[in-house]
């Protein structure tokens, strides 16, 4: 039986996944075993209580950057790492946030050694390809564009790109296999509202402010992928990924900043203005955000199988919900 340990259970990416596993096993369905390493389990639990107590799921207190923590008498059978603090990372310090990135994978490929891990799964992020050349619609994963080093600014995407190549060398190495999902853009149940995710922001906007605010001059081409879909793509690429290999996870489906804001407004409030703040700009950097799809389909069968109308109206209902 397979057993897995998450790292960054309890954030976005963690939650989708076992919300999925979830309703797997509430479904009858059979899951693997899962460890959690977080943090604060208890918060994690007050927070979300529908976790506590399941007979699949377990809790490890420990911390990436730690490694003293880290539960190395315990066998695991795969590691998806899928920690950092995405939410608080424009807040950590560049160097703070290059070595949690960094430091912390390397921390999870000597256990994944040491425990007898067979396959590990990194959560890597579109932030490696650098700036999106306005020539390439969709960026793929054969483009071998990168941050500019020399820009402290760019620590998240030169550090996922150190932490691939530790990937790749720990499985040069160890013959552990290795597989690289380059993350993109979600919207989901557990997107903060709050924060530095626009998508997230128009929501809550159009569910409780008397108009919805773009930022920029909402030109800004991005896409959305909805949680559901992004825990699906993660366990499929867990269990079935080649060894030594990126994919790309996301929609190719691109959209503008201010018809995103009007596609939330004519979703979830139609009475609702949009005011844009920004003036109109011919500057192409971080323009497109947006991923080639096509070796995830080809190779794994993997696609968009929620739209993103349907993505805004369902995340839209569950935050309404929640609070």
């Amino acid at each position: 039986m397979s057993h897995i340990l998450l790292t960054g259970g309890s954030g976005f990416f963690g939650r989708a996944l076992l919300r999925t596993w979830l309703a797997q096993f509430n479904s009858g369905l059979a899951i693997p075993k899962v460890t959690i390493l977080t943090r604060s389990q208890n918060a994690f639990l007050c927070q979300f209580p529908e976790f506590d107590q399941l007979e699949w799921l377990n809790f490890c207190v420990g911390d990436i950057c730690k490694p003293a923590t880290l539960p190395k008498d315990v066998c695991f059978t795969h590691i998806l790492h899928a920690a950092a603090d995405s939410t608080l990372g424009p807040q950590l310090a560049f160097l703070q946030r290059y070595d949690q990135i960094v430091n912390g994978t390397r921390h999870m490929l000597d256990l994944a050694i040491s425990c007898g891990a067979k396959r590990f799964l990194l959560t890597s992020s579109g932030a490696v390809y650098g700036v999106q050349p306005s020539h390439l619609k969709l960026i793929p994963e054969s483009w071998h564009g990168s941050p500019d080093t020399l820009d402290a600014a760019n620590a998240h995407g030169v550090a996922k790109r150190a932490a691939e190549h530790l990937c790749a060398l720990y499985s040069s190495t160890y013959g552990l296999e290795t597989v690289i999902a380059r993350c993109f853009s979600f919207v989901g149940q557990d997107l903060p509202m709050n924060v530095h995710f626009a998508i997230g922001n128009f929501i809550r906007d159009a569910l409780w402010h008397h108009e919805i605010t773009v930022a920029g001059d909402g030109t800004p081409l991005r896409s959305y992928l909805d949680q559901r879909d992004l825990a699906n793509w993660l366990l499929r690429l867990l269990e079935h990924g080649k060894s030594g290999h990126a994919y790309n996870v996301g929609s190719d489906y691109a959209i503008s900043m201010a018809d995103l804001a009007r596609l939330v407004r004519d979703i979830v409030a139609r009475d609702k203005s949009i005011r844009i703040l920004g003036q109109p700009s011919f500057d192409y950097h971080r323009h497109m955000y947006v991923p080639n799809i096509e070796k995830a389909r080809s190779n794994l069968g993997l696609d968009v199988s929620i739209d993103l109308v349907e993505a805004i109206r369902t995340t839209a209902m569950m935050v309404s919900q929640c609070l």
